[in-house]
């Protein structure tokens, strides 16, 4: 019986705190998100409700991108002012990210508007390695 009171009492103060943290960090996941589509060149809900894989596969790598080092940074911090600030820190390098890499790329609005899921694919490659890179250096 003590073990199970044990393990209760332990999930009883725990548990909000783990609500807490993965909850902010899913704000921070929608935020990088919204903010991505702010910034984006292009229309990814329209171009997805019409069938463009690229686009759809654009979205995708970028919420990957962005969930990479938030769950390295959520995996080390254990303040929940610390999740949140380097949780921002961590969305503005992949939104940094994807700015740099539309620049270098310079005609990839009209190939992703395309459907060219080559240039799609490209794209993601870049964001994701960044986004291993910051989630290393994250980690610490």
């Amino acid at each position: 019986m003590d073990t199970i009171t044990a393990i209760l009492q332990s999930l009883g103060s725990g548990l909000p705190i783990l609500l807490l943290h993965f909850l902010t960090t899913l704000l921070l996941l929608a935020l990088g998100a919204l903010c991505y589509m702010g910034i984006t060149p292009f229309h990814e809900r329209t171009l997805i409700v019409g069938g463009n894989n690229a686009a759809g596969l654009v979205l995708a790598g970028t919420l990957i991108a962005i969930a990479i080092p938030l769950a390295a940074m959520l995996a080390t911090s254990h303040i929940w002012l610390d999740i949140v600030i380097w949780g921002l820190v961590a969305v503005v390098l992949q939104l940094a990210t994807f700015v740099i890499a539309v620049a270098v790329f310079r005609n990839i609005r009209v190939l992703i508007e395309a459907g060219n899921v080559a240039a799609a694919m490209a794209l993601v490659g870049v964001q994701i390695a960044v986004a291993l890179l910051n989630a290393g250096a994250m980690a610490g």
